[in-house]
């Protein structure tokens, strides 16, 4: 082994454990810059989620069985989007004394979060004010519907470019 190769050694493990440590502090401040949001299971942080998670499963087993909830706005669009959802018992009357919490918002992203109150009902048709999207894309319309002591949430995907909605 000459001398040549015997000074290399104690350089590069010095620019290997200065890199690495370059590495670290690089991926700490990127992910400090990186948004974390809470999560919006239920319209309520999962912790909260988690611990009522057998109580939410009973209320919309409950709520399946005596009520039917339906989203029924024609599309979503982002210059004149009108949420409307329609309730009905089981024997498909109207029901008009449900309580309805709306909150649209962007997957992952509460920025632009906007809650829906005060609908207008008619025959079990509960119609929210027109609200204006920021911008095109998929959302996530998700629903607290409340008919005397139980509860369901209705979430769906919509997309301001697609007619498409899915629920989840």
């Amino acid at each position: 082994m000459s001398k040549k190769s015997a000074k290399i050694w104690p350089y590069s493990i010095v620019i290997s454990i200065t890199l690495v440590f370059i590495a670290c502090v690089a991926t700490i401040v990127i992910a400090n810059k990186l948004p974390v949001e809470k999560s919006d299971t239920y319209m309520m942080g999962y912790h909260e989620a988690d611990a009522k998670a057998n109580e939410i499963l009973k209320s919309a087993i409950e709520f399946n069985k005596r009520y039917k909830i339906e989203y029924i706005s024609d599309e979503l669009s982002s210059k004149n989007c009108i949420v409307k959802y329609r309730v009905m018992d089981s024997a498909s009357n109207p029901v008009n004394n449900a309580d309805i919490k709306i909150v649209i918002t962007r997957p992952n992203n509460h920025k632009y979060d906007q809650e829906l109150s005060n609908p207008v009902i008619e025959n079990g048709i509960y119609t929210f004010r027109a609200t204006k999207l920021p911008q095109e894309g998929r959302w996530d319309i998700m629903a607290k519907v409340k008919v005397e002591d139980i509860q369901r949430f209705y979430n769906i995907k919509a997309d301001t470019r697609s007619k498409e909605v899915i629920e989840y």
